[in-house]
C-alpha cells in the first residue's frame, strides 16, 4: 500500500501583500491550507486565524499539506523565487536614477 499520509509545509513571517499569492498558487498546486495565523510579534499567546482589524504588529505564519512532497517543494521553491524577485524590484527602485547628457 502507498504512503497516504500528510506532508507539511509551514511558512512563517509571510508578507502581507503576498499571502493571497501563496493561498492561490496552494490551491493551484494540489495542496491545502491547514492553518492560517496571525501571531502577535509582542505576546506570543495573542493569536487568531483570521486577519484582525489592525494587523500591524502580526507575523503572518501559513501551514500547507498535501499528500506528495513534490508539490510542497515546488510551492517552496516558488516563494523564495517570489521574495527574491520583490528584493531584486525593490533594490532596482532604490537605485539613483542616471542621467544622459547631451553636449
Amino acid at each position: 500500500m502507498g504512503n497516504f499520509q500528510n506532508k507539511y509545509l509551514e511558512i512563517k513571517n509571510i508578507n502581507k501583500d503576498i499571502v493571497d499569492w501563496v493561498e492561490d498558487v496552494a490551491e493551484e498546486n494540489n495542496c491545502r491550507i491547514e492553518r492560517n495565523e496571525w501571531k502577535s510579534k509582542y505576546n506570543s499567546y495573542v493569536v487568531y486565524d483570521y486577519e484582525p482589524f489592525c494587523s500591524e504588529g502580526f507575523e503572518i505564519n501559513l501551514l500547507i499539506s498535501s499528500f506528495d512532497i513534490s508539490y510542497l517543494n515546488f510551492i517552496k521553491y516558488l516563494y523564495k523565487e517570489k521574495l527574491s524577485t520583490i528584493e531584486y524590484l525593490d533594490n532596482c527602485a532604490k537605485m539613483p536614477a542616471v542621467r544622459n547628457y547631451i553636449i
